[in-house]
C-alpha cells in the first residue's frame, strides 16, 4: 500500500470544494502531494486555499458543467486520476407544497449534471485503463431524510451509478467509491433552501427540521470525512465506503440490514421525532 496519494494518483477533480466536505478533500488530496481542481459558483472563494486551481462551475446548467470540466481536464494534461463528485444542497419541505420547478432544478443539478461530469471522468478513465471515480452519496441512501425528498432521489440515484459502474469496471484498474457520509459538522443546514408552500403538518415539519439541526451541531468535524476517503484512495477500496460516527456508519446499516422495513420507519420517525 502506497504511503501517499500521490504515489497512486496525480490530479484530481472535485466539485463543490469551497466548503464542507468538499473544502475537507480537496485539502486532504493537496497535503498528499496530488495537483486539484476545485470547483464553485464563485471560484474567488476558492483562491484563499493554497495548492487548489480554481474552477468556476454551476450544476445548474449540465452543459456549462461538462464544457468546465473538459476544460479542466486539458489543463491537466492527462486528464484526472481522481474525481470527485461532492457538490449538491439540500430543499426542505413537502413534496406535494413545493414548487415543483424548485424540485426539479435540484434534480438537474446533483442528478442530472454530476452524471455528465462522471460520464466524461469514466470515458476517460476507461480509456487509460487508471483512476477513481468518487460519488458523494449519503446515509439518506439507507436512511431517507425526512421532507427532503429530491435530496433523497438525487442521493439513491448517485448510488445506483456508483453499484452499475461497480460491475462494468470489473477486471480494470479503475475504481468506482460510493462514498456516503452520515451527518458532519458543515454550513450544509445553512444553505438549505425552503420548499415553501402550504404545509399539511406544521408540527411535524417543525419537529423533524429541529432534529436535523440538532444531529449536524453535534456531528464530528468535516477532516473526519477526508480521512476516511484518504484511507479508501489508499487501500484502493471500491464500492460502498461509510464515514461518520459508530451510530451512522456501522450501527445503523447493519441493523437496516437485518431488520423488516416496517421497523426500519419506526426508527427513522423515533429518530427524527416525528409521530
Amino acid at each position: 500500500m502506497p504511503r501517499r496519494i500521490s504515489e497512486r494518483y496525480s490530479a484530481a477533480f472535485v466539485t463543490g470544494a469551497a466548503s464542507g466536505l468538499g473544502a475537507a478533500f480537496a485539502e486532504m488530496l493537496v497535503a498528499e502531494g496530488v495537483r486539484v481542481w476545485g470547483t464553485s459558483r464563485d471560484p474567488a472563494r476558492l483562491e484563499r486555499q493554497t495548492g487548489i486551481v480554481p474552477v468556476a462551475l454551476d450544476l445548474s446548467d449540465a452543459d456549462a458543467a461538462a464544457a468546465a470540466f473538459d476544460r479542466a481536464s486539458r489543463e491537466a494534461g492527462d486528464g484526472f486520476d481522481i474525481v470527485i463528485n461532492n457538490a449538491g444542497y439540500g430543499v426542505f419541505g413537502e413534496f406535494a407544497a413545493a414548487d415543483y420547478a424548485l424540485w426539479q432544478a435540484q434534480m438537474e443539478a446533483m442528478l442530472v449534471a454530476t452524471l455528465r461530469i462522471a460520464h466524461a471522468a469514466w470515458k476517460s478513465m476507461g480509456a487509460r485503463n487508471r483512476g477513481a471515480l468518487v460519488n458523494v452519496s449519503s446515509i439518506a441512501v439507507d436512511f431517507p431524510l425526512p421532507y427532503m425528498s429530491g435530496y433523497n432521489v438525487c442521493k439513491a440515484g448517485l448510488s445506483a451509478l456508483s453499484e452499475s459502474l461497480l460491475f462494468e469496471s470489473r477486471g480494470t484498474a479503475v475504481r468506482v467509491i460510493d462514498f456516503r457520509p452520515g451527518d458532519y459538522r458543515t454550513a450544509f443546514n445553512d444553505n438549505v433552501r425552503t420548499a415553501g408552500g402550504s404545509s399539511a403538518n406544521p408540527p411535524r415539519l417543525a419537529a423533524a427540521w429541529r432534529a436535523l439541526e440538532a444531529n449536524f451541531r453535534s456531528a464530528p468535524p468535516a477532516a473526519r470525512a477526508a480521512v476516511d476517503l484518504r484511507d479508501a484512495l489508499l487501500r484502493n477500496r471500491c464500492g460502498v465506503v461509510r464515514s461518520g460516527t459508530f451510530f451512522q456508519a456501522r450501527l445503523a446499516p447493519f441493523v437496516a440490514r437485518l431488520a423488516p422495513a416496517p421497523a426500519i420507519r419506526a426508527l427513522a420517525a423515533r429518530y427524527f421525532k416525528s409521530p
